[in-house]
């Protein structure tokens, strides 16, 4: 009980800073309800927005959680023209006993700080991350669907704002976090998808931005996305943009392979390449499991000879909204292969139902990965 009374009393803490101004026309609960009975990913909003302001001058200020609703932008803002701007994902669970928590929020926080280091934006204190995210969510707790595969998603993000044609850092920035409630990202469900290795172009490369969580590395997977839907492929995977040879990530999830002796290999951070949690959160789990987990460069030339002779037998995509996602074909312009005869693979299915029990509550926390929010 004095658990729950902590986890309530921090909660009222974080989000004590935020100036709650209610929407004037929130959503009624009829159409809130209908709408939350069957979530689409990112296409509905809740009724409010937290909202931070920064200056050079001022620093942080004005924390508060206001209506949800269009920007007022100057044609001349700096995000509109140098591309100034990061984001995050995570998502706010109802457990069983009505309560909602949201999962390792202080690593996001501090991959939110990274982030604004790389692209020259201001570093957002963490305690205003985490109040931020708790404010809207104690706000909108109505949002927070319940049932198998479904939460609130929360995008927190910042830009440049300042109106001005030059380049150099925004003296000025916003810092917003909207919520959307969402079913599972892949419309037909936890099933195996098809991968694409995109060869001509590439999503980051060394020095760039591509360990930095900002717009731009999304847009650049755009068209090799495009790639992947004309061959018949729902997503794409990149190789290093330096040698042409190594795997790297899909573009926006990040991708292990298991080998029939049980170990576990991912691609390991090289700065082109995004630490996600849900990667850093599947390492551990994996290793409390007793399996072997082995982060280093891996070339496409030796996953294509691991599927060949059978010593590569899953492969997996993970990501915030996604979760984990089995792959179960990889294919190129030279080669074709089939994953786990197509279907999804034994160990990637319960390292899912692991971590996704944890986050529901269905499943202990041993590493008290989950914060409380209502």
């Amino acid at each position: 009980m004095s658990s729950t009374l902590d986890q309530t009393s921090d909660a009222a803490a974080r989000a004590a800073s935020f100036d709650i101004r209610p929407s004037d026309a929130p959503l009624p609960d009829a159409e809130r309800e209908a709408l939350l009975a069957d979530p689409k990913f990112g296409t509905v909003f809740s009724d409010h927005m937290a909202r931070v302001t920064w200056t050079a001058g001022t620093g942080w200020a004005d924390h508060r959680v206001e209506k949800y609703g269009p920007l007022q932008m100057d044609p001349a803002s700096a995000v509109l023209h140098y591309a100034q701007e990061i984001f995050e994902g995570l998502k706010a669970y109802r457990h069983a006993d009505g309560s909602v928590w949201t999962f390792r929020p202080e690593a996001n926080a501090a991959r939110f700080a990274r982030s604004a280091r790389r692209l020259a934006l201001p570093e957002l204190p963490e305690q205003d991350f985490l109040g931020a995210i708790t404010a809207l969510v104690r706000a909108d707790a109505a949002w927070v669907p319940s049932g198998a595969e479904a939460s609130l998603y929360l995008r927190p993000f910042m830009y440049g704002s300042e109106a001005f044609l030059g380049v150099r850092p925004s003296l000025e920035a916003e810092f917003l976090v909207i919520a959307s409630p969402v079913g599972p990202y892949f419309a037909g469900g936890v099933k195996p998808v098809s991968i694409w290795v995109s060869q001509d172009m590439h999503r980051a490369g060394a020095g760039g931005t591509g360990d930095a969580k900002c717009g731009g590395n999304y847009a650049a997977s755009l068209k090799p996305q495009i790639e992947a839907y004309e061959h018949g492929f729902e997503q794409v995977l990149f190789l290093d943009a330096s040698t042409n040879t190594a795997i790297e990530e899909l573009g926006g999830m990040n991708v292990f392979f298991v080998r029939a002796d049980g170990s576990v290999e991912t691609p390991e951070l090289s700065g082109s390449i995004l630490e996600g949690v849900t990667r850093m959160s599947i390492i551990q789990l994996l290793k409390d499991r007793g399996h072997e987990v082995v982060e280093r460069r891996i070339l496409l030339t030796e996953v294509q000879e691991g599927l060949a002779d059978g010593s590569i037998v899953e492969a997996f995509a993970c990501g915030t909204a996604a979760v984990v996602t089995p792959i179960g074909r990889l294919a190129g312009a030279e080669f074709d292969a089939t994953i786990s005869g197509g279907g999804p693979g034994e160990l990637t299915l319960s390292i899912r139902d692991e971590l996704t029990g944890i986050q529901t509550g269905r499943v202990a926390d041993p590493h008290g990965w989950m914060t409380r929010l209502v």
